[in-house]
């Protein structure tokens, strides 16, 4: 039976070419990356977010890239979900980790914040930490380095190449997500990838 209620999976980041390749912006580039895949069309800014549209086995998915910066996320999260009238198991949220270890994928079904400011408020937008995550492991900061500066910090070369593998696990994740449920999506892809 076809749903009704579109899904929506929000990336997080921040705006801006010079934030393009950072660590804060993993969520921006898997949805990039399942905008590709899906041949996602209509590009259109709405509820302070980028957003486009895409059809995954007969669903509507909408694809967000909230502009707000990362810390005011929560205001373009609730604009959507309030215009689409989404309940909130049709909404993943994808953002970075620095408590997973680099290019792990963990989806849960919700919780606090950890840190994450773009978490923290979309939970306070929305009134709720019920809500799928998609979390991003960028893995802690070397040695001192400030967590702030670490995660405006761009990906090496060297990184990227991981970096893009995970990004195909993580939007074959949420795809799963889409159509088989939160449940089966966690069982079969959170975790450290496997080197073959």
């Amino acid at each position: 039976m076809i749903d009704t209620f579109p899904y929506l999976v929000i990336g997080l980041g921040n705006p801006g070419r010079e934030y393009s390749r950072t660590r804060h912006n993993i969520g921006f580039m898997l949805v990039d990356r399942l905008a590709v895949r899906l041949n996602a069309r209509g590009m259109k800014v709405q509820s302070k977010a980028i957003v486009i549209t895409a059809q995954y086995e007969d669903q509507k998915l909408i694809l967000a890239k909230p502009q707000t910066f990362m810390n005011l996320s929560g205001q373009s999260v609730q604009g959507l979900v309030h215009f689409y009238k989404l309940p909130l198991d049709h909404v993943l949220i994808a953002h970075d980790d620095l408590d997973l270890p680099f290019c792990t994928i963990r989806m849960r079904p919700g919780g606090g914040a950890g840190g994450q400011k773009g978490i923290k408020s979309t939970i306070d937008q929305l009134g709720t930490p019920e809500f799928a995550r998609l979390r991003l492991g960028i893995d802690r900061p070397p040695g001192r380095m400030d967590a702030a500066a670490y995660v405006l910090q761009e990906f090496s070369q060297k990184e990227l190449m991981t970096v893009s593998e995970t990004l195909d696990r993580a939007a074959d994740a949420a795809l799963a997500w889409m159509s088989e449920g939160l449940n089966t999506a966690m069982n079969k892809y959170n975790g450290v990838p496997t080197v073959s």
